[in-house]
């Protein structure tokens, strides 16, 4: 079963910017729409940001809208999550998910396989 690493969190200030990446061990991963999951102390999973199979088709959750951008490098079965102006709000584990199908979805249901996460914690 593919796998699914997640690297580049870290500490910033508020507004500064990460970029997270997600690295599948398996190409058929690229058949696969993907998204971007975050889950803070206490709170409950929410959606992030999604991307289809393609590339070319993305959608972002309303809070992180105009701050984050997802891509996908398809040759290097490779995701990433360019977060900027960060705020201490989005705090939280991020964990990329390959979803069940081509078409980008933003309900964690409609995803198969997780990563374990990385953490981003934004200072105030």
């Amino acid at each position: 079963q593919v796998q699914l690493m997640e690297s580049g969190g870290g500490l910033v200030d508020h507004g500064g910017s990460l970029t997270l990446s997600c690295r599948a061990s398996d190409s058929r991963v690229r058949n696969y729409a993907m998204g971007w999951f975050r889950r803070a102390p206490g709170k409950e999973r929410e959606f992030v940001a999604a991307v289809d199979r393609s590339g070319h088709s993305t959608h972002y959750a309303a809070s992180v809208e105009g701050r984050f951008s997802i891509s996908r490098d398809i040759d290097k079965d490779t995701i990433y999550l360019q977060m900027d102006s960060l705020k201490p709000e989005d705090t939280a584990k991020y964990y990329c998910a390959r979803g069940a199908g081509g078409t980008w979805r933003d309900y964690a249901g409609d995803y198969e396989i997780w990563g374990r996460g990385t953490q981003v914690t934004v200072s105030s």
